[in-house]
């Protein structure tokens, strides 16, 4: 029943559902997902600090959304990115610090500065 009055508030999100879909938007630079359609919205901010270098700066979920796992998809995103780009990081998000080490993948660690 409880579900139902999130519902009703629309601030039920299923972090761990198919839909949750994260947008790169380059010109920005950041990834974002839209929270149930609505205007609410997580980000990863990024910047460009040399030719082939990122620095993975913030992120940020709403406070009705935090604690489900929502940043998580933002830091797979941006860590995927960087791979993909071939490009090399420096890790100023600490929620990027924590997923790189809660997701120990050999391919991050070689496109982060340490």
């Amino acid at each position: 029943m409880a579900q139902a009055a999130q519902a009703a508030q629309g601030n039920v999100f299923d972090a761990t559902s198919s839909q949750i879909q994260v947008e790169h938007d380059k010109k920005r630079r950041q990834f974002v997902i839209r929270l149930n359609g609505s205007h609410d919205r997580a980000v990863l901010l990024y910047d460009y600090v040399g030719k082939k270098t990122v620095d993975l700066q913030h992120t940020e979920v709403p406070d009705a959304y935090r604690g489900r796992g929502i940043a998580k998809h933002l830091a797979k995103a941006a860590m995927d990115f960087v791979v993909e780009e071939d490009l090399k990081a420096h890790l100023t998000c600490w929620y990027i610090q924590k997923y790189v080490k809660e997701n120990p993948q050999p391919q991050y660690f070689e496109h982060i500065y340490q």
